[in-house]
């Protein structure tokens, strides 16, 4: 069946009903739920590119998660992808997973990150390749990725590039990957096409970063259009045989705030994430699991690769409620506006870390690597940046707030 998306023409506006920040009567009147299920557990595996690896659509993300019983349930409902990295809790997230999955590694694919800077050497990379297969329990990592790339010079760097062609003759890893969320992403991922130095990327996408979602909401909401050039990159890198998941889905993951509109069986992070799904350009997603209950919540939406206006309508409530708190990935409109060189939008990221995903240790750990923090904005009125975002998010009073709880 063809998959029929709020990304075509097709799906047009007397399909996408939508309810404002607060039409609940609105949301309870969509009738049965899309997608619902009795046993929620991974129904569709996904072809990873041309890996030859097949992959739950809903993956394991694991940046918030240091709890080996978590990962094993995932597993138990048939999660056999596991995301991580270095630096996730500290390393904590990679032993639990290797706690975890040890004795079933040969039905499973690992991967890990390391954040290779632009002037790091091989020998740098295979010590922290080396660190994670420890805490992996494992001889190789079915993908390595460099993490966080928004930089170029960081994919540019030939020591990467000969890091990983050794790494995969010495059977250490089998795939290399990129992955990124900050506003050079669709130069970094681009340039990393072109010169095929990735089998997979891992690169943030939801329905806020879409141009066609908001679209169909310029009616009710002021908010831009972000990265439209991104979807036509994830396109090329699929057409090219290039993996792609997706990450931070949720646009911001406040998905406590979105209680009072949902029901069993239809929440909004399974609407998210079949909006996600819904691209034919993206092979899957991940998505950081920390209990059982949350694994049995967003597995409800695994299998589904259409969205139904109920889900619309969910999307378009977060938006409203969430949007003007929410700094976008990729939207970097502010840079250049503080004259005291404060990076904003690191800034804010690292605030959504603490309020958002209450993860204390990550936000703390990233705002102490950012060269430009926000001290200076504790002395500033706050005027410079006023106007910065277009989407209105008081950065002043968020820098602050970073700077108090975070410094």
């Amino acid at each position: 069946m063809t998959r029929r998306r709020p990304h075509d023409p097709g799906f047009d506006r007397r399909e996408f009903l939508l309810t404002g920040a607060v039409g609940v009567a609105g949301l309870w009147g969509l009738g049965d739920a899309f997608g619902a299920t009795a046993e929620n557990r991974v129904r569709r595996y996904v072809p990873l590119g041309k890996t030859g690896m097949s992959i739950s659509d809903i993956s394991f993300g694991s940046s918030r998660m240091r709890d080996p019983a978590a990962v094993r349930h995932a597993f138990e409902c048939g999660v056999n992808y596991f995301d991580s990295a270095e630096g996730y809790k500290g390393g904590d997230s990679e032993t639990a997973i290797g706690l975890a999955l040890h004795d079933v590694r040969d039905r499973v694919f690992l991967t890990s990150k390391t954040k290779a800077r632009a002037n790091a050497g091989r020998a740098e990379m295979m010590k922290a390749l080396e660190a994670s297969l420890v805490r992996l329990r494992t001889d190789h990592v079915d993908v390595y990725f460099n993490h966080a790339v928004n930089d170029v010079e960081r994919m540019r760097n030939e020591e990467w590039a000969e890091f990983t062609e050794m790494a995969k003759k010495q059977g250490k890893i089998r795939f290399r990957g990129m992955s990124g969320h900050g506003a050079n992403l669709v130069e970094c991922l681009t340039y990393a096409l072109d010169h095929e130095l990735v089998d997979v990327v891992l690169a943030a996408y939801n329905f806020g970063q879409d141009p066609a979602f908001y679209s169909r909401m310029l009616n009710r909401f002021d908010f831009v259009a972000l990265q439209p050039d991104l979807p036509p990159v994830l396109k090329r890198a699929h057409a090219e045989g290039v993996g792609v998941v997706a990450m931070k889905t949720l646009m911001g993951a406040r998905a406590n705030d979105m209680r009072p509109y949902e029901r069993p069986g239809s929440t909004f992070a399974q609407a998210a994430f079949r909006w996600t799904l819904s691209n034919p350009d993206v092979d899957a997603l991940i998505i950081s699991m920390n209990d059982a209950a949350m694994i049995d919540e967003y597995l409800g939406a695994s299998g589904s690769e259409e969205v139904s206006r109920r889900d619309i309508d969910l999307l378009a409530t977060y938006a409203g409620l969430n949007g003007a708190a929410y700094c976008q990935h990729g939207c970097d409109r502010c840079a250049g506006s503080c004259p005291n060189g404060v990076e904003i939008a690191e800034v804010l990221r690292t605030r959504m870390y603490d309020v958002d995903y209450a993860d204390g240790d990550l936000a703390r750990r990233d705002y102490s690597a950012i060269a430009g923090d926000a001290a200076p904005c504790l002395a500033c009125t706050g005027d410079p940046c006023r106007a910065a975002c277009p989407n209105g998010i008081p950065i002043s009073d968020f820098t602050r707030e970073a700077a108090r709880r975070l410094a």
